[in-house]
């Protein structure tokens, strides 16, 4: 079964602020539901991140931890980054856009991917959960972005 959901949200930042952080595979634990760890593990041909690199993640999804590998594919700041999994449980499709809007910046995320195995069977509870995760995805990005650090501890 394919799965293609798509999440968008308007925040009242600048499209290049946005997406300086959202693009930023360091930042993926604190806004991207699930992931509890990201690695660059192999750079772009040009060095550091773009086209080519590839970014190792783990996060626990439908209540099993997993590891997948996204290869960049398209890299366009601050209005596209496309991603491709090329190890995983799934094959999957990640698209990060982000445009000019008047009260900032339309932020949208895209996953695509083709349901096997395990997932097959759970595929329509699959597709509830992705497009309910990058929402939230969404609204935890706008959250890092908007509010004010907490209090330092000592």
């Amino acid at each position: 079964m394919t799965i293609d959901e798509t999440a968008e949200r308007v925040i009242g930042l600048p499209p290049e602020r946005v997406a300086a952080y959202a693009m930023d595979w360091r930042h993926d634990p604190e806004w991207t539901q699930g992931i509890r760890t990201a690695e660059l593990t192999r750079e772009a041909d040009a060095g550091g991140f773009g086209v080519g690199a590839e970014v190792t993640r783990t996060a626990h999804f439908l209540g099993k931890r997993i590891h997948y590998v996204l290869r960049v594919a398209a890299y366009d700041p601050p209005e596209l980054l496309d991603m491709v999994s090329v190890a995983g449980p799934m094959p999957m499709h990640v698209t990060y856009s982000f445009a000019a809007h008047p009260q900032g910046t339309l932020a949208r995320i895209r996953v695509r991917g083709e349901a096997a195995g395990y997932y097959r069977l759970a595929a329509p509870f699959m597709a509830r959960q992705v497009r309910s995760s990058i929402a939230k995805d969404l609204r935890d990005l706008e959250r890092q972005l908007l509010e004010p650090p907490g209090p330092a501890h000592t």
